[in-house]
């Protein structure tokens, strides 16, 4: 499982999503964290939007459902063995 998530610098939204997505307990996760500050691109698609997950399927990136920043860990790894991926 490949997951992409936009965030930055100080926002504590994604570093509570992140701090959790390290402690979900799937051997196959990888988990890459984009700094929208650091293109242009990425900051003017998401820079409202924060944290945004996102996958790739067929070389396409997509973008997946938004999870409570309130979700414990366990309903993060429910969430996204749901997800197939």
């Amino acid at each position: 499982m490949y997951l992409i998530v936009y965030s930055k610098p100080g926002c504590h939204l994604c570093e509570g999503l992140i701090e959790k997505l390290e402690q979900v307990t799937n051997p196959t996760l990888e988990l890459e964290i984009r700094d929208i500050t650091t293109k242009e691109e990425w900051f003017d698609r998401y820079q409202y939007e924060i944290p945004v997950m996102c996958t790739v399927i067929s070389g396409t990136e997509k973008t997946l459902p938004r999870l409570s920043p309130r979700a414990s860990v366990a309903q993060i790894e429910k969430s996204l063995a749901k997800l197939n991926l």
